[in-house]
């Protein structure tokens, strides 16, 4: 019964079309770094010139094997760096947290698999507690589930419980590394003095986990935490980051995001931030039109993508990649 519920589920993404939308008055610069036929565009606004590839200057540009630097003279570094923490830390979804979903229903037998697909669309989501919620309320809940929607939000709870247990020891065991770059963006942030978060719908134990154990204790020391549900609403509002700016006490404005969704973006803009998006498995074909600059990650040198300098130029201008 639940296989067959599972091939018809699905989400609509109308709620977060207009959460990503261009103010046509805006004024964006889009470019390319490397590039065999570069015209020079001059930008009064921001006094800086931006080389752009002739033939590709009408759309968006995949910056996949490019390297950003910005020509300003001088560039004021973000007061914080805010990362979130599935798919961009860790590409954690559909080798992490989908099989610890998983193993939880096949324990409790409640006969439900999340296939990789299926999982894709539930990430439109934000929450693992509120994912299965929605999706038993879609679907139909087990047999096993109980009937009342107070023990049903506990049987929830429960479930999540031991699809964390599952998850951190995935991670205990660093079966799922970081992404590239990562550890040297909060490096160079840390040694400016730059204040550096992550800000995760997922739960505060699992991204605790992550933060201890593939970072390393020296850095999680420095790593403000906010996760799971520190905020009553979890992202495309922009609760969490909202809290962080005010405990952190620095302006929203001075705050670069790295985020991997359309939902966690436009968290990220509805408070009021600048939001690089490095694209991961699950988020690649995702609208990021509304992002300050978009790659496929962060990058460690020879391939460093960009870095906290860029991040810092991003308070000035913007950038559509």
């Amino acid at each position: 019964m639940m296989a067959s519920s599972t091939a018809a589920f699905s989400l609509s993404l109308s709620a977060f079309s207009s959460l990503t939308s261009i103010n046509s008055q805006r004024r964006i610069l889009i470019f390319s770094c490397k590039s065999h036929e570069k015209t020079a565009l001059s930008s009064s606004l921001f006094g800086s010139k931006i080389c752009v590839n002739e033939a590709t200057r009408s759309k968006p540009m995949n910056m996949r094997n490019s390297r950003v630097t910005c020509s300003a003279s001088s560039t004021a570094l973000p007061s914080a760096l805010l990362f979130d923490c599935d798919g961009v830390l860790v590409d954690t979804e559909k080798d992490g947290h989908r099989i610890s979903f998983n193993d939880t229903f096949n324990e409790k037998e409640l006969g439900v698999t999340w296939d990789v697909d299926l999982y894709g669309k539930l990430l439109k989501i934000g929450g693992g507690k509120e994912r299965m919620t929605a999706y038993f309320n879609k679907t139909g809940w087990p047999e096993k589930a109980p009937k009342s929607e107070e023990e049903r939000k506990e049987f929830i709870a429960s479930l999540h419980k031991r699809k964390t247990e599952l998850f951190m020891a995935l991670i205990e065991k660093k079966l799922l590394p970081l992404r590239p770059g990562v550890a040297k963006l909060i490096d160079q942030a840390l040694e400016k003095g730059v204040k550096v978060a992550v800000c995760s719908t997922s739960n505060e134990k699992a991204v605790s986990a992550i933060v201890s154990c593939l970072l390393g204790p020296e850095r999680a020391d420095k790593i403000k935490i906010f996760a799971g549900d520190v905020v009553p609403r979890k992202k495309p509002d922009p609760a969490i980051y909202i809290l962080a700016s005010n405990t952190l006490g620095v302006d929203p404005s001075s705050c670069v995001v790295v985020e991997d969704s359309a939902i966690g973006l436009a968290a990220a803009k509805a408070a009021g931030m600048k939001c690089i998006v490095t694209k991961s498995s699950y988020t690649a074909d995702e609208d990021f039109l509304n992002a300050d600059a978009v790659f496929d990650c962060i990058g460690d040198p020879p391939e460093e993508r960009f870095d906290l300098t860029f991040c810092g130029s991003l308070l000035q201008k913007q950038f559509v990649s």
